[in-house]
């Protein structure tokens, strides 16, 4: 099974440790590659988006995937590489980088807006009181397709009140279905927090309409260490407006907290 992944090369100062963007549900590479890829080739890293199984150009369905599948396709990466990479995942793809380390080592791996620690439950309950269609749906079609089939449901979910509306609605645009036993899974198959050793940064949204700052905040403790809440953003934090600030605190994470990425 071909995967694709988006390979960006630094452009000043090229650093040896290099990042691999890992995408939630719904997304492909495409929302790494609209800010942050650059931005870290800016600062010397280079970096690996990866279309997920069933995402973006990658063969294969999404249907009856799974999160070990998902983690399968990471590890595919990552053998490839020279050098063990930072983990940069997002939602649902902050849950694959969180069972990916609970069996193998990277040099670190950041957490943004993920699915928490003890799992998408809060998420679930939010979703069948906000929408409740949506959710019967996904429910009698085994797909998460109904959440973001509608460009006005799915702009709540994933953003936050200063996007604007032509980019909310090009991003919306850009969206796909997603994995129903993946959506089980990140209720019922928790990652092993006591065997993740490697650095962790934890980063949330104030005004994440799926995973709350409360949940961000327990899941960063998981992992004995203090969430970063940014302020005004909502779920999507690498395409909200100021998504340079989340990408300024990975960096200067990465250089004074993890000694080993150069």
């Amino acid at each position: 099974m071909k995967i694709n992944v988006v390979v960006t090369e630094p452009t000043s100062d090229k650093r040896t440790t290099p990042i691999v963007f890992v995408h939630g549900a719904w997304h492909g590479a495409w929302c790494w590659t609209e800010n942050f890829t650059e931005h870290f080739a800016d600062h010397g890293y280079g970096s690996y988006a990866i279309d997920l199984r069933g995402h973006g150009a990658s063969e294969g369905s999404v249907r009856w995937a799974r999160i070990s599948h998902y983690v399968h396709d990471l590890r595919r990466l990552v053998l490839e590489l020279d050098t063990e990479p930072v983990i940069i995942g997002h939602s649902m793809g902050g849950l694959v980088v969180q069972q990916y380390l609970s069996r193998y080592r990277a040099a670190a791996g950041v957490l943004m807006a993920p699915v928490p620690a003890a799992g998408a439950i809060g998420a679930t309950m939010r979703v069948i009181l906000d929408h409740p269609g949506a959710f019967l749906r996904a429910n009698t079609t085994l797909s998460l397709g109904p959440f973001v089939d509608d460009e006005d449901r799915a702009i709540s979910l994933l953003f936050g009140p200063h996007m604007g509306a032509v980019d909310a609605n090009r991003y919306a645009a850009l969206l796909q279905d997603e994995s129903y036993p993946a959506y089980l899974e990140m209720i019922v198959d928790l990652p092993r927090t006591s065997r993740i050793r490697d650095p962790i940064l934890v980063l949330g949204a104030e005004s994440d309409a799926i995973f709350s700052p409360a949940e961000i905040k327990a899941t960063a403790r998981a992992y004995n260490t203090e969430a970063v809440i940014f302020g005004g953003m909502g779920h999507d934090m690498m395409l909200e407006p100021g998504w340079e600030g989340p990408a300024r605190a990975i960096i200067d994470w990465l250089d004074d907290a993890v000694p080993s990425v150069q």
